[in-house]
């Protein structure tokens, strides 16, 4: 899968502790419209997946965690991969945090099924919604100056997505990503 850009904000120790946290994630469109989780809490919009789980493919982390954030029931057979985007930056507990997301489009099925939430998405209030992306990267936008002191992982977070959704926008109007 080919890398889409990296995002490394070079403020850990070189050579220290390690964390790598491989994840994946859905762009789910409908009429125009992506399915993205909001967090109620702070306002932000991303787009439904999570961490992969040793020996899971690419392709069962995203059915699992899209169906666990979202409800959502991803087809398989429609799995198309985007590329994926590289995030290196001071960790919470290491030395520096590692992450590569691994974006695919793909399609869902109509019925949802129950959201079953982590602990701290229950808390953000993950809330499934079909949105425009210039208001996603607009939301976006404003939730970075909110959480920028309290989560500022979730601005290099925010920064990714936006970027993405961004790419999504150019890829509609027929243009290079």
């Amino acid at each position: 899968m080919k890398l889409l850009f990296t995002i490394d904000k070079k403020n850990y120790k070189e050579g220290g502790t390690a964390f790598v946290r491989p994840s994946v994630r859905g762009i789910i469109r409908k009429k125009g419209l992506i399915a993205m989780m909001h967090s109620l809490k702070y306002g932000y919009y991303k787009l439904p997946g999570g961490g992969m789980e040793k020996g899971e493919t690419h392709e069962e982390t995203l059915i699992r965690e899209v169906a666990e954030e979202s409800g959502l029931q991803v087809i398989p057979a429609t799995i198309r991969p985007l590329g994926y985007v590289k995030r290196m930056e001071k960790g919470a507990r290491e030395d520096i945090f590692i992450q590569e997301n691994f974006y695919f489009f793909c399609d869902a099925k109509e019925e949802l099924l129950p959201q079953h939430l982590d602990a701290y998405e229950a808390q953000e209030q993950f809330t499934l919604s079909f949105v425009a992306p210039d208001h996603a990267i607009s939301a976006n936008r404003q939730a970075m100056e909110k959480v920028a002191g309290e989560k500022p992982m979730y601005v290099t977070m925010l920064e990714r997505e936006n970027k993405i959704l961004q790419m999504i926008k150019n890829m509609d109007k027929g243009e290079n990503a």
